[in-house]
């Protein structure tokens, strides 16, 4: 298979996922689920399986474990199908998580394992970077190995900052490098300014998603706005990954902001009808 013009650098986990009624009081006591999964997860590993359900190939760059899980990812990641899997195997536990969740979308991610500290930029994934035309960057060890190459590549970066505050320094040389800036309203009170100063430290396009309540983008040419799809919402995890897939494979076609959002919409009524990131996961349980 020729490279794919695409790299997405970011993470794969094993999740547990839990549904609950509602998340937890912070207190003792007893809670019933009403079930669980144990399935893939990780930002990165979403994207790439949303870009294949849009026939969109891509190469993910990610580091796993040598512990059973590390092969459960890989395993999964096989139906990311046109998709190149760099998974490159770092001594010790795979990323791993238990996310709560609720039919409301609220989440709580408690991390159960990280992975060993990045031994640095693998050498195969920086030369699938700099042959590339599209990078994304999600916050990660790895995305941060890859950085220093996908500026120096000259390709479009993208990067999703997930719950951003404006603040916090790990998210700062992400949102810093790339053009295509992602984010969710969760980690701000106005999102709408968050956006404008990401636009004037240089992004080109800042996409805000608001779950139930649509999304939001601004550009140079100013805002646009878009509700979300109807859907019966069996999980919403992977939700996210999908709008930015969406996002992402109309904008390949030369779609136009506004249409782009309306992709990702429809893109992540893929994710929240599946109670895995991807419904091509469904297909393998």
């Amino acid at each position: 298979m020729d490279a794919p013009r695409t790299v997405v650098a970011g993470p794969a986990a094993w999740n547990t996922l839990v549904r609950l009624d509602q998340l937890p009081d912070p207190r003792p006591h007893t809670v019933f689920a009403r079930g669980a999964v144990r399935t893939l997860g990780g930002t990165s590993a979403g994207k790439v399986l949303h870009l294949a359900d849009l026939g969109v190939a891509s190469t993910l760059a990610t580091d796993v474990g040598t512990d059973p899980e590390g092969d459960l990812i890989l395993a999964a990641l096989e139906r990311a199908r046109g998709a190149e899997i760099l998974g490159r195997r770092v001594a010790g536990p795979s990323e791993q998580h238990l996310n709560l969740m609720t039919d409301a979308g609220e989440r709580l991610s408690i991390y159960l394992a990280t992975p060993a500290a990045s031994p640095g930029p693998d050498a195969a994934a920086v030369a699938r970077v700099t042959a590339a035309e599209h990078v994304v960057l999600d916050l990660s060890a790895v995305g941060l190995s890859l950085l220093p190459a996908a500026v120096a590549s000259g390709a479009t970066l993208w990067t999703d900052l997930h719950d951003y505050d404006g603040a916090a320094e790990f998210h700062r040389p992400f949102a810093d490098a790339c053009s295509y800036v992602f984010l969710n309203d969760d980690g701000t009170e106005d999102h709408r300014a968050l956006m404008t100063s990401l636009l004037e430290r240089g992004a080109s396009t800042v996409v805000c998603t608001l779950g139930a309540r649509g999304a939001v983008a601004r550009t140079a040419e100013g805002w646009f706005e878009c509700p979300a799809e109807p859907v019966d919402v069996v999980d919403t995890n992977g939700a996210g990954d999908a709008f930015f897939a969406g996002f992402f494979a109309a904008r390949l076609t030369g779609a136009g902001t506004a249409e782009c959002l309306r992709a990702g919409a429809r893109q992540a009524t893929r994710a929240l009808g599946s109670r895995h990131l991807s419904p091509l996961r469904d297909e393998a349980t």
